[in-house]
């Protein structure tokens, strides 16, 4: 054991100081030697030995006794630990690569390669909504038995589906807007959207979007592009929506009537009860073939999604 644990150690400091490039090389061949059922060099083991028992003893002349004495025995210790902590950490990339924390997916603790967790804030749709909590536990969020047949939706004829529930006024959605809309280009996948009024007073706009897509279908999308890019002071300010409205040539008149109706105003909200159904915690979430991915994620986890890059 104690040449693997050599080889590896000296392996990474050898390439930074060539004095252990040498004794790099001396591991290489005792672990070569051990693989193949031949003795390791002897001296070998005794020099790591030496070294070590020799800055032992400058510091305390018991510890390097006891340390000699139990020497074998610390050095599997030593070698199970680099094993375990190497797997960890090794588990730790992966899930950051796929699910944007070390953790796994929608899992907000500390996380080396995402130390303030921004992959995983949300707005809480809560009844004390505020933007940037960090989830503390994943929930069952699902959508099992939910009926998106009322949404705006694209249907590509593929196999993969991509679902964003998000808000206008979450910045977290704002931010994973693009990704999800590069995604969807990219592969071609059907493309349904929900907008989930989490933060402040953002049901006028879902009216609005609701009545864009009934009266003008084929610009609902380049209106629903505006509504997330767009200066978000602007786009949240009520008294603004009639000069947005005209931007794309919309009759305000129709589309404001048409919001402010009752049938309207039932249909948005029997669909933002059925998107709590979800049990969804926060915006934005996105769902990929029904999996779900809360907080704005690398854009390299969707696309693993779709890709099926997902093990664990």
């Amino acid at each position: 054991m104690p040449c693997i644990v050599a080889l590896i150690v000296f392996g990474i400091m050898g390439i930074f100081s060539a004095s252990h490039r040498a004794l790099a090389e001396e591991a290489f061949g005792c672990v070569f030697k051990r693989i193949t059922f031949r003795p390791c060099n002897t001296g070998f083991a005794e020099k790591i030995k030496g070294k070590i028992l020799s800055k032992l003893l400058v510091r305390s002349a018991f510890l390097a006794k006891m340390v000699n004495r139990h020497y074998e025995i610390l050095s599997w210790i030593f070698f199970i630990l680099m094993v375990g902590s190497t797997i960890w950490v090794g588990r730790g990339v992966y899930n950051f690569y796929v699910y944007g924390s070390c953790n796994g997916l929608n899992e907000s603790g500390f996380c080396a390669f995402d130390p303030s967790g921004e992959n995983n804030k949300v707005t809480s749709v809560g009844d004390d909504s505020s933007c940037g909590i960090t989830q503390q536990s994943e929930q069952n969020v699902t959508l099992e038995n939910i009926n998106l047949s009322g949404f705006p939706a694209i249907n590509t004829g593929s196999k993969d589906t991509v679902v964003f529930v998000g808000c206008y006024a979450c910045d977290y959605s704002r931010r994973a807007y693009p990704d999800i809309k590069k995604l969807v280009e990219n592969k071609k996948s059907n493309y349904i959207f929900a907008h989930y009024p989490a933060k402040g007073d953002t049901m006028f706009l879902g009216e609005a979007g609701y009545c864009v897509q009934k009266e003008y279908p084929e610009k609902f999308w380049e209106f629903n592009d505006y509504l997330f890019t767009a200066d978000k002071d602007y786009v949240l300010n009520k008294s603004n929506l009639d000069e947005i409205l005209s931007k794309f040539g919309f009759d305000v008149k129709k589309i404001s009537d048409c919001a402010n109706s009752a049938e309207t105003k039932t249909a948005v909200q029997d669909q933002t009860t059925e998107l709590k159904k979800t049990n969804l915690y926060g915006t934005p979430t996105i769902f990929i073939n029904g999996k779900a991915f809360v907080g704005p994620k690398p854009y390299r986890v969707y696309r693993s999604a779709i890709n099926k890059f997902i093990f664990f």
